[in-house]
């Protein structure tokens, strides 16, 4: 009979030097892995693992194969006055995205709001952190990305959609906090199931089908021939298609079907991505959008609860009570996952997880 796993627990700031070192060794500008290590380690921060730092050893493995560039800089072109295109150029989507989110801050500083396709791309992490660079500017912000296939249409039993998360969020006022929503369109991230794969855990059977369309709980099945399922049926669908047309169609990168995932070695991710950045005293004064939000925060965590319910949590609240427990006792692994991340240090001759790693200008 197993008991509760032991957990591992590492510095945030220790999690982000060992993945600037990992990346720079692995010929990543300084910059760009800083940026990588910053979207990871706040997943990590705010408890979405699945998005964390234990995505590296896939990431690294694209560039051994050959698959992502590692040197690739993301450019830019303005279309019009509030509208750009970033390309990736087959680069980490992080930087890519950072670089897209900032020129949608500054075009709706000026003009009200800002958008950018991004084109080109890969994984870019959770999408949150995308929105909270736009709430640390004081914007409210959209974040689309699409991904690689693993939901059938509604109707459907063979992967085409993928579990593309929708993002938005807003800044939040006195007494209340930001309004941050990232969610996929399934009724679990993907990414959940490769965490349960890699703990050695099971998987709640209404997540995933196995190849013959079957309920399982076996992330293993899930994963090999399976299928995620949408949340909510056609509407989890409609979602997906979706991202799909705002970030693959739109931006001109691959769609239906045809994205590459991070854990596929065959060919180049090809993501697209389509950001928004708008201004919230486009209608009202500043204080007086704050105050709104405020109002918002308290009448819905102040809500009559359901039988069973202690606290009711407004969108991000969750994700930021971890990350201030996270912050203070450290980020906690199982020690297969800090095995696996040492395996990639040891290749790349990097310290250790939690060693004394230094890095200039980090």
């Amino acid at each position: 009979m197993g008991g509760l796993p032991e957990y591992v627990h590492v510095n945030h700031r220790d999690a982000r030097l060992f993945v600037v070192s990992l990346l720079v060794a692995s010929g990543v500008s300084l910059q760009n892995a800083k940026t990588v290590a910053l979207g990871l380690v706040q997943a990590d921060l705010r408890g979405v693992e699945s998005h964390g730092i234990n995505r590296l050893p896939s990431y690294l493995a694209r560039i051994r194969n050959g698959i992502l560039d590692p040197k690739a800089e993301p450019t830019l072109t303005q279309i019009t006055p509030v509208v750009a295109q970033v390309d990736g150029h087959n680069g980490f989507g992080f930087p890519a995205a950072h670089l897209a989110m900032k020129t949608a801050i500054e075009m709706a500083k000026t003009l009200g709001i800002g958008m950018a396709s991004v084109k080109h791309s890969n994984h870019f992490g959770m999408s949150a952190w995308i929105v909270q660079q736009a709430v640390d500017a004081g914007m409210m912000s959209l974040v689309f990305t699409n991904s690689s296939p693993a939901l059938p249409a509604w109707g459907g039993k063979e992967k085409l959609l993928g579990v593309s998360p929708i993002a938005c969020g807003a800044p939040g006022g006195e007494g209340s906090i930001p309004f941050i929503l990232d969610m996929a369109p399934s009724v679990a991230a993907r990414g959940k199931i490769h965490k349960a794969k890699r703990r050695g855990e099971k998987i709640p059977g209404v997540w995933a089908l196995d190849a013959e369309g079957r309920p399982t709980n076996d992330p293993d099945k899930a994963l090999d021939g399976g299928v995620m399922l949408p949340m909510g049926g056609p509407k989890g669908s409609g979602l997906a298609i979706m991202m799909d047309v705002f970030s693959g169609v739109l931006s001109g990168s691959a769609f239906a079907g045809g994205v590459t995932g991070p854990y596929d070695m065959s060919q180049p991710g090809d993501v697209g991505h389509f950001l928004v950045a708008i201004k919230p005293d486009l209608f009202m004064s500043m204080d007086e959008f704050k105050g709104r939000m405020t109002t918002l925060y308290h009448r819905v965590v102040s809500s009559k609860k359901m039988e069973g319910v202690e606290r009711i949590y407004f969108p991000g609240e969750i994700e930021l009570l971890t990350e201030k427990k996270r912050l203070a006792e450290g980020i906690p692994f199982v020690q297969a996952e800090i095995d696996a991340l040492n395996k990639e240090a040891e290749l790349l001759k990097v310290g250790k997880i939690g060693e004394s790693l230094r890095l200039e200008c980090l």
